[in-house]
């Protein structure tokens, strides 16, 4: 219902605040709710314990009538995530895996991104669906999604697990339960998706909107080609250091996925204003690097927004449309500036950036529902506390982060990728093979105005156009990539289970040719004598060779280093940045000096080494994976 979705947007909840609750009320908060008998006991432990006591053996007695000896054989084997406080004795593990496997096909997990286990919580052999942290890709994850999916149907009750000293842990109602993300309608889920990939358009395309203004910039503020271009490099940036923060800021129940992107997607588009009417150059590059900054929610938490929502087996699918608006809108922006800023002024091109991102921030505010899942529950939990008088009813991240700091968390994601980048050589090969492919993209930006205005008389405009090139790469890319989904990795998924990480790598080999491929073919025909058409192929080979290998690695790395992935990815964002940033600024005297053959030549043979890196990783990952300790 709309009326749900916009109680847990962000204007929803500022009108519940404003108003003490009194409007867009939870279904606990309204006279006709009727409470689950697991919730409802006042500080009443021991007839809790009895009735969950009772519920779990009429889940075996039901089981075991239903399933016979299928239950004798799961019995015997040990259920995917429990590997702590393993029972000591044949007839305990018996008893406890009976008394656990229910669970584990009915819960998701709502654990925090620590992933801490408290000691004395009953074990629920719960293995994480949601994503709460980035999970394992693992088969038992994939048995149990698949059974999940099963059991939704269903709407069977969840029974809260219980700890020691009482202690309710909450959980969703049912197996169906409207408030788990995972349970959203197709539709719902295509809307959140959609607004998250629209928001990441526009932060993209802000970053080379600002390219086609450089000339005029120049003339107004009387400074060189190097000084004009850190207006788009500060935006880079910034937004390469952005995800350390909102990264892990959004991965802590109390913020969730809304705060970080609302926060500073609001202060997105006021900085637009002053950074369209700044008039000196300081300002203006200054105000861009904030623009970059407070638009880097989308890159830190847009995927893991999508793995709120979507299973493993299709997650893939989302994500890649995610990627797709982030590696295409900085193709799009010089042609969405390009005739404006010829027409009217260089203003015109930041202003455009404000007529983008402030529509989308009103969507943002009254329809981006909540989906990071332990901060649904954990306004759950305080519901379900001011409705019984039970103080002991606490969702599982209140114990598990008790007693820990925005700072240690801040400075855990800042410290463990720079750890693993030193230690791991798996992981220093990707970060600095993506970092050298996305600052080849971003020189793009530099190179381009050398040579189709002098070679070949395109205007700001035309020049502008020839940036749609990426974009066709990118549909070419997704392309080739859904079908590789959709023919081949699926089907082989539900037939043989997840084969090694490296198999995901597939993919890449064959795509690792394209970049040096398509640098020699733009480098050595942009000259007059050459139709601009062929320069014009060499790069889109590029960008699609790059898609692919891109997708490839971001998949890999979160299913080698499951525990680490958040961290590590923040990093690699840093790590591109970081490089793209210096290549806008070293690019255009590079190819000046060098010429746009033997400077696309060098950009080319580093890219080789990418070739020899991929094929090793592919052969040697699983070795360097067992020598690691961060990795599985």
């Amino acid at each position: 219902m709309l009326s749900e979705l916009i109680r847990e947007a962000p204007f929803g909840q500022v009108v519940r605040w404003v108003t003490k609750n009194k409007y867009f009320q939870y279904p606990e908060e309204k006279p006709d709710f009727q409470c689950p008998l697991s919730y409802n006991c006042n500080n009443g432990d021991e007839k809790h314990h009895l009735h969950q006591h009772q519920s779990r053996q009429s889940h075996k007695s039901a089981r075991a009538v239903r399933n016979g000896d299928d239950v004798e054989k799961q019995e015997e084997r040990p259920l995917a995530g429990d590997s702590g406080n393993a029972p000591s004795t044949v007839g305990e593990a018996r008893l406890s895996n009976v008394d656990n496997l229910e669970p584990s096909l009915e819960k998701l997990d709502t654990r925090s991104s620590d992933d801490s286990v408290t000691a004395d919580v009953e074990r629920t052999g719960t293995l994480g669906l949601q994503r709460t942290q980035t999970l394992p890709y693992t088969n038992e994850r994939l048995a149990i999604e698949h059974e999940l999916a099963v059991e939704k149907t269903k709407s069977r009750p969840i029974m809260p697990a219980v700890t020691a000293d009482g202690t309710i842990l909450v959980d969703w109602y049912n197996t169906d339960d409207p408030a788990n993300p995972q349970n959203w309608s197709p539709r719902k889920k295509l809307a959140v998706a959609f607004l998250i990939d629209v928001y990441t358009f526009v932060v993209y395309a802000g970053s080379a909107i600002y390219v086609s203004s450089e000339g005029l910039i120049m003339e107004r503020f009387g400074v060189g080609p190097f000084k004009a271009s850190l207006g788009l490099a500060l935006y880079v940036l910034g937004y390469g250091l952005g995800p350390l923060i909102w990264s892990p800021m959004s991965e802590i129940p109390a913020f969730g996925r809304n705060v970080p992107y609302v926060v500073s997607f609001a202060l997105y588009v006021i900085l637009c204003v002053p950074t369209s009417l700044v008039d000196n150059l300081g300002g203006l590059v200054f105000l861009r690097f904030l623009l970059g900054f407070f638009g880097s929610p989308c890159l830190a938490s847009g995927g893991a927004s999508m793995g709120d929502m979507y299973s493993l087996l299709y997650l893939p699918y989302s994500v890649a449309f995610w990627v797709s608006a982030a590696f295409a809108a900085p193709a799009l922006g010089p042609l969405l500036s390009g005739y404006a800023v010829v027409a009217e002024n260089w203003r015109w091109s930041q202003w455009e950036v404000l007529w983008m991102s402030a529509p989308v921030f009103i969507l943002f505010f009254f329809f981006l529902p909540e989906t990071f899942a332990p901060n649904i529950l954990l306004r759950r939990a305080a519901r379900l506390r001011k409705l019984t008088g039970n103080e002991k009813i606490r969702s599982q991240t209140e114990i598990d982060r008790k007693g820990i700091s925005f700072g240690h968390v801040l400075t855990e994601a800042i410290i463990k990728p720079i750890e693993i980048c030193i230690k791991d050589p798996a992981v220093l090969f990707v970060n600095v093979y993506t970092a050298l492919t996305y600052g080849i993209y971003y020189s793009f930006f530099e190179v381009f105005p050398l040579v189709y205005p002098p070679l070949y008389g395109f205007n700001v405009g035309e020049t502008g156009t020839v940036f749609v090139c990426i974009v066709i790469g990118c549909v070419i890319a997704m392309t080739i990539y859904f079908s590789y989904l959709h023919f081949y990795l699926i089907p082989d998924i539900m037939k043989n289970g997840l084969r090694a990480q490296e198999s995901r790598l597939v993919p890449a080999l064959f795509a690792c040719f394209g970049p040096p491929v398509g640098l020699f073919l733009f480098g050595w025909t942009a000259r007059e004598s050459v139709h601009w058409i062929v320069s014009v192929i060499g790069i889109t080979i590029y960008a699609t060779s790059v898609y692919i290998l891109l997708q490839c690695i971001f998949v890999y790395v979160p299913m080698s280093y499951p525990q680490y992935a958040a961290s590590l990815f923040a990093g690699n964002d840093f790590c591109r940045s970081l490089f793209a940033f210096g290549a806008i600024l070293f690019s255009r005297p590079m190819f000046i000096n060098l010429g746009i053959g033997k400077g696309c030549s060098l950009l080319g043979g580093l890219s080789v080494m990418g070739i020899i890196g991929m094929w090793l990783l592919y052969y040697a990952g699983a070795k360097l994976r067992a020598r690691s300790k961060f990795a599985i």
